[in-house]
């Protein structure tokens, strides 16, 4: 079974982003920022309140250190201090998980990090260091790194595919610093082939292999609820009802 996730809960103190009330019913797992790219206390209390009024089930989704950034710029760090950088994160949201009686369901790095983990060894190590505390799945990109030390380390990966992210032509994601609006028929479209044929078309033209265990929708993205309403259409018998 193929689900929706989204990386949301990633307001900061009055500022708003995304539109997490409306996106929640349309999605089956939530990634909740904890606090170094996005959120904080109160919104990360607020995001797991709203997942479990709605039946979500709550990743915790670290990122490097840079709250300036949005998460999306390199940085450089070792292995043992990336590692704490994530536990410390992944503690936070655990607390707000406990104090609402909810389990942590799996790992999801953000932005930068996710790209590092996906090519650079040291840095997938890291994450599956982190994950071994917790001994939960661990989301992340076919033909990467990803997929090769995190199931190394006993740990189950889950393949994803973006909705709202375009590939270079080695399959590797385009992660801008700000995501554009995108065609929602087109995305949903797009998240049907990966489902149904294991592939995806790039910038360049060519189809490239991809997974599609789960679909991923930014709640930064423009319109996000329109194209994940139109996935989860589009994909209705891949899907889990909502």
């Amino acid at each position: 079974m193929v689900t929706i996730n989204c990386d949301m809960g990633e307001a900061f103190s009055i500022y708003k982003l995304g539109d997490d009330e409306r996106l929640m019913p349309l999605i089956d797992v939530a990634n909740v920022a904890c606090g170094f790219h996005g959120s904080d206390f109160n919104h990360m209390r607020r995001t797991v309140r709203l997942a479990k009024q709605h039946g979500v089930k709550v990743g915790a989704h670290p990122s490097l250190p840079d709250l300036q950034g949005f998460g999306r710029r390199e940085m450089k760090i070792g292995r043992e201090e990336m590692t704490n950088c994530i536990l410390y994160q992944i503690g936070a949201l655990k607390a707000f998980l406990d104090a609402e009686g909810l389990p942590l369901n799996h790992i999801k790095p953000h932005g930068s990090l996710y790209g590092m983990a996906s090519r650079i060894e040291e840095i997938a190590e890291a994450v599956a260091d982190a994950a071994d505390v917790y001994k939960v799945p661990l989301f992340g990109m076919k033909g990467t790194l990803h997929e090769t030390i995190y199931p190394r380390r006993g740990h189950t990966f889950v393949a994803e595919f973006y909705a709202d992210l375009d590939y270079n032509p080695d399959g590797s994601l385009i992660v801008t610093r700000e995501h554009d609006a995108k065609d929602a028929t087109e995305a949903a479209s797009r998240c049907l082939r990966a489902i149904t044929d294991g592939i995806t078309r790039t910038v360049a033209g060519n189809d490239v292999p991809t997974g599609a265990d789960s679909i991923c929708v930014h709640s930064d993205t423009p319109n996000a609820v329109e194209i994940t309403q139109a996935v989860r259409k589009a994909a209705h018998s891949y899907l889990p009802a909502r």
